[in-house]
């Protein structure tokens, strides 16, 4: 017998895990979309081996439902999939990034013969939609699984055998839990960043040299203030409850932050940056986590025609993928910091032996 899967939205997240599963021994992966002309995108693409406007189409028989769809949106398709004739047995999951709204969401809907379970591949990319899918997007990535108590253990075990084909380290986690960490180590960074961005703005609205001179680190440092609107509008209010509670204890750092300032505490301030530093060099470098690492490495170059050109032609000889370039610093008999972007560590790796190789200073 096949083994169904449905991806209900088939986008970055949806289409990149239709690609792991689809052409797998004994494996059917059905997209669907509410929209004629995204579902050409899909078929354009080849990430599913059928495609369909009809949800009902979708999930019949689907031994897997995956709801790939925004977070504002889970719990509604979840009432629908409660209405629809799905197979004894299925299991149903999202990929949403907080558990605690959709797990209470399942258990009040009171499933028959089916299991929700809550995931969250905690992978992304800076490109969006189905063009973007890849099969490497969840690798080394953490996968985490948020089981309510009335999941059968041979349901997890389905789960997560089947998600051993995105190479992701799968992790279980109760579903309070998630959110309290993803909402410190993700949500909040997010809503700082935001904040900074525009407390900038407004400086910036009586003296340009704000903007001018916001280039490079803090631009770096804000960079998750420019994530879509409307997808961390559903994200922070699903979250609400954690955010404000977070909230207030930033408040509390900042107020300390302030306090020491006033009292010219210079021990204290020292003191802080050390237990920052000292805990933020035990975090992983380039594991996958809740927040997108960055593939950048700098060079020097000189101020000179043709060196760009020069760079960017050597890595194109190797077959290196290159994303971006920027020049952040160039002036006469001043070298140049030439930044290179690349869409993952693989490629980023290969570009920094090889410029090494040619002399180039490299930082990452």
């Amino acid at each position: 017998m096949r083994t169904k899967i449905a991806i209900i939205g088939v986008g970055l997240i949806g289409g990149s895990l239709a690609l792991c599963f689809k052409g797998k021994p004994g494996i059917t992966v059905v997209g669907y979309s509410h929209r004629q002309d995204i579902l050409d995108r899909i078929e354009a693409r080849g990430v599913a081996d059928q495609v369909t406007m009809s949800l009902e189409e979708a999930v019949l028989d689907a031994d897997f439902i995956f709801l790939s769809v925004p977070v504002g949106l889970l719990n509604s398709y979840l009432e629908k999939l409660s209405g629809l004739p799905l197979k004894p047995g299925c299991i149903i999951t999202d990929v949403g990034s907080t558990k605690s709204s959709i797990m209470e969401a399942a258990d009040a809907l009171s499933l028959q013969d089916v299991t929700f379970i809550g995931g969250h591949p905690m992978a992304g990319s800076e490109r969006s939609g189905v063009e973007a899918a890849s099969t490497l997007l969840f690798e080394n990535a953490f996968y985490v699984l948020t089981p309510s108590i009335n999941s059968s253990e041979s349901a997890y075990r389905s789960l997560e055998h089947l998600l051993q084909h995105t190479k992701s380290h799968v992790i279980r986690v109760e579903p309070k839990l998630h959110d309290d960490i993803v909402g410190a180590i993700s949500h909040l960074p997010h809503i700082i960043a935001v904040a900074l961005v525009n407390q900038v703005r407004g400086y910036n609205e009586y003296n340009e040299l704000y903007r001018q001179l916001a280039a490079g680190g803090f631009r770096d440092i804000t960079r998750i203030a420019s994530s879509d609107p409307g997808v961390w509008r559903d994200i922070l209010l699903s979250n609400r409850e954690v955010l404000l509670r977070l909230l207030d204890d930033w408040r509390q750092g900042v107020d300390e932050f302030a306090e020491m300032l006033k009292l010219e505490d210079g021990g204290r301030i020292e003191r802080a940056f050390r237990e920052a530093g000292a805990f933020r060099s035990e975090l992983p470098e380039r594991r996958k986590g809740a927040i997108q690492p960055l593939y950048d490495i700098y060079i020097d170059v000189p101020d000179e025609p043709g060196v760009i050109g020069q760079v960017a032609t050597v890595l194109g000889v190797r077959k290196i993928n290159l994303s971006n370039m920027q020049i952040i610093e160039s002036r006469e008999d001043v070298p140049g910091t030439l930044r290179l972007s690349f869409r993952n560590e693989k490629e980023m790796e290969k570009a920094k032996v090889l410029l090494d190789k040619l002399e180039y200073k490299v930082y990452v």
